[in-house]
């Protein structure tokens, strides 16, 4: 008598697969998303350290109020326009040689801020450091969604994004301390820009060495590893193709009222988070006679209020669904703490803009839900990097406006007030978010356009950079 017990091969060669895939993301996860989270805080401090050396530019080149509000934006000009450009590159070069590229370009031009002679150079050189940077953030949304099944991804962008937050709190005591060093042969603050600049560089070389533009390229995993990850990968894409319509109407949506309501609402949160950025460490330096180092640290407690602020909201979110209500009151919060901040000295709007901070940061996080839950999945990615673009706009009108403000009126108040009026309409307008359309329906009923929806509030709340 046969006593062998019976299976079922191919559950067994299910479980098989399933705990070699999973050995697989430990590796990817590995080895990649620290690397990732690294190259997000030095995109993020090349991006916003002039804000800390703005006396210092002021005394030794002579860069007036209005200037350095217009080069602080004219990045993110650089960064809207080759944005679409760099992905369309790295789908056709590779995403290895393209992020390497990306981080290298981005290093070196931070490093020449060390070098700026005037105005005019300093705009040339915000400008192409935008440019540089673009395609940074998309590519590596991009360079996940290829090596990591659709379920592992969330975790994975969430991790990605906290280098967003990391930075915010390290980028102030971190410069604050390299703005120490001694004048020898350079001023310190061309010494910031260097070393600053000269960490992407090395993170070029390091992303070199370290990434593969795709899982067949990988000599650290195993050749069951790679086909269980392009099986499953493969399966996705499969089922996703299987279940769409013969024909969807892009440009339907595209054209869509909703798009425009999208991008207005993250406009308005990125003029108050960037309007911050650039002038808090100006705030803070009004307050009295402080060190650059105390002024980093000082920099950095509205942005450690403010995660707290994110993960409680986004917990608050989570439990009670209503997602439009939340943005709103987030973006309530971000307005009375900027018009509150025109009431007092500095130290007074210095507190006060600790308290907006809980609002706009926290709007921006909570936003995201809204346009993923409301798009079409076939154009979500190409219309969410659309309201990512012209929204991130407002780091190029809000810095520009309160330069312009203050060299012509010797104050940012009315700066402070307007980005306070924007809050409200954006609060406001957040309510005119209709229910999601269709996948067979380009257009939604005029009963569906005029009623707020609850969102599913699944928790997926991310901050998107804008980086």
């Amino acid at each position: 008598m046969n006593m062998s017990t019976s299976t079922d091969p191919s559950a067994d060669g299910g479980g098989v697969a399933a705990a070699t895939l999973a050995s697989c993301v430990r590796k990817i996860k590995r080895r990649v998303l620290p690397l990732f989270v690294i190259m997000f805080i030095a995109n993020y401090i090349d991006r916003v350290n002039i804000g800390f050396v703005r006396p210092h530019l002021a005394a030794d080149i002579g860069l007036s109020a209005a200037a350095y509000g217009l080069g602080a934006g004219l990045f993110f000009i650089g960064y809207a326009i080759f944005e679409v450009p760099s992905n369309i590159l790295l789908s056709r070069l590779g995403a290895r040689a393209w992020l390497t590229r990306i981080m290298l370009t981005w290093g070196v031009v931070a490093m020449a801020m060390a070098f700026v002679k005037n105005e005019e150079w300093f705009y040339v050189l915000r400008f192409t450091l935008g440019a540089a940077e673009a395609g940074f953030f998309p590519g590596v949304i991009w360079y996940l969604t290829r090596w990591l099944p659709a379920a592992e991804r969330g975790k994975a962008i969430a991790i990605f994004l906290s280098g967003s937050a990391l930075a915010s709190v390290i980028a102030g005591p971190v410069t604050g301390a390299l703005l120490q060093l001694p004048d020898t042969g350079l001023h310190s603050w061309q010494w910031m820009f260097l070393v600053e600049g000269g960490v992407s560089v090395v993170l070029a070389a390091a992303c070199w060495l370290l990434l593969d533009s795709l899982p067949r390229d990988a000599k650290w995993l195993s050749d069951a590893e790679k086909r269980a990850l392009s099986n499953n990968i493969q399966e996705e894409q499969d089922r996703r193709d299987a279940s769409r319509p013969e024909h969807v109407s892009s440009w339907t949506l595209l054209r869509d009222p909703q798009i425009a309501i999208f991008c207005f609402i993250y406009f308005s949160v990125s003029l108050t988070i960037y309007g911050a950025t650039f002038w808090l460490p100006s705030i803070i330096k009004k307050i009295g006679h402080m060190s650059d180092l105390t002024v980093g640290f000082y920099n950095s407690v509205p942005w450690l209020i403010s995660i707290v602020a994110m993960y409680i909201f986004a917990a608050l979110a989570r439990k009670y669904k209503y997602q439009q209500a939340w943005v709103a009151t987030a973006l309530l919060i971000a307005a009375a703490g900027m018009f509150i901040s025109t009431m007092g000295d500095s130290l007074f709007a210095y507190i006060a803009i600790c308290f907006a901070a809980v609002g706009f940061k926290a709007a921006s996080s909570l936003f995201w839900p809204l346009p993923q839950n409301f798009l079409d999945q076939r154009i979500a990615a190409a219309v969410i990097a659309l309201i990512n673009s012209l929204g991130n706009l407002g780091g190029f009108v809000a810095p520009a406006t309160f330069g312009f403000l203050e060299q012509h009126t010797g104050s940012i108040k009315g700066g402070m007030i307007g980005l306070s009026v924007v809050s409200v309409l954006a609060a406001i307008v957040v309510f005119f978010v209709r229910d999601p359309i269709s996948p067979n329906d380009g257009s939604a009923n005029a009963a569906d356009a005029a009623k707020p929806r609850k969102p599913n509030g699944n928790g997926a709340h991310l901050e998107a950079h804008s980086h």
